[in-house]
């Protein structure tokens, strides 16, 4: 029992520093890049449930944690709304936020009974806790499932940090669940492990190749030289340009037997009107004057 006590504990050490990088992530550094809207808002309406559930049980460990957890949850959510105008549509709205509605009701509904009503709060605590748990596997599928429809979305809003710690703390919740007899617990924490290890999944090539520096970057960018002349080589020349093992371009050398042409443009603008009549007329010719 006394392991038991201290794991739920461990898990709800995790559980409240797990939002904190997606936080920081979305509200400081306004990145939201492929956040799943319907995770969103399950991530701020599925604590008020397990407040609601540690209320009802006596579970200290579990209002304190999903405490933390709501107001970091409604930050997020809050963020993604403002950043991602298309989402606050009526249309989109009923789609997201139906599964955090439902939970909503199911836990105000809960608290009603209990309060209103002579009911044991342990009883109306297993049906609370089965709506939870069931809600809990169905939040932790759009996220994953999200990722696993569009590989090639911008993944730059998803904190790494908070996906590791999230399979550190299902880990221990599930274990936790299992050791208190608590179906509700070890069910949803599972479920959160296999979602969080997907995510996890994706995001570890999507890290290294933003942190890997490309290719394009560390090599030095060779351009050929701009200019008004150009070399033209003898057919028999064994000169020239100069190329390294890395395949950059080196000097050339210009044979001495190497003539320059200039561009026809270049002729044209070196070209002064010639005054005066023409030297050496061809008899039986009129002189004319010479063409610019």
């Amino acid at each position: 029992m006394f392991s038991s006590v201290w794991l739920g504990w461990l898990g709800a050490a995790l559980s409240m520093a797990l939002p904190w990088p997606q936080v920081w992530r979305s509200c400081a550094q306004g990145r939201t890049g492929g956040l799943s809207p319907t995770a969103c808002w399950m991530g701020a309406a599925m604590p008020v449930g397990w407040i609601t559930y540690g209320l009802l049980t006596g579970e200290t460990v579990q209002v304190v944690t999903n405490t933390v957890t709501g107001i970091a949850g409604l930050s997020v959510l809050a963020v993604v709304l403002v950043k991602q105008g298309e989402l606050r549509s009526g249309r989109r709205l009923l789609v997201s936020a139906a599964g955090a509605a439902g939970v909503l009701t199911a836990a105000v509904g809960s608290a009603a009974v209990a309060v209103a009503t002579d009911a044991a709060g342990t009883h109306v605590a297993t049906f609370l806790g089965t709506v939870l748990a069931v809600a809990a596997s169905l939040s932790a599928v759009p996220q994953p499932l999200s990722l696993l429809r569009d590989r090639n979305q911008d993944l730059a809003g998803l904190s790494p940090l908070r996906w590791r710690l999230a399979a550190g703390a299902c880990a221990c919740w599930t274990t936790y669940g299992l050791s208190t007899a608590q179906p509700a617990v070890w069910l949803s924490a599972a479920v959160g492990l296999a979602s969080a290890l997907i995510v996890c999944w994706f995001l570890l090539p999507a890290n290294r190749a933003a942190e890997a520096p490309s290719m394009r970057e560390l090599a030095p960018a060779v351009r050929p030289a701009r200019g008004t002349t150009r070399l033209v080589r003898p057919a028999g020349s064994a000169f020239g340009p100069l190329v390294d093992g890395g395949g950059v371009a080196g000097p050339v050398l210009r044979p001495p037997s190497a003539r320059v042409v200039r561009p026809a443009s270049a002729v044209a603008r070196s070209a002064r009107p010639v005054a005066g009549p023409a030297r050496g007329p061809r008899a039986g010719r009129p002189l004319r004057p010479a063409l610019a």
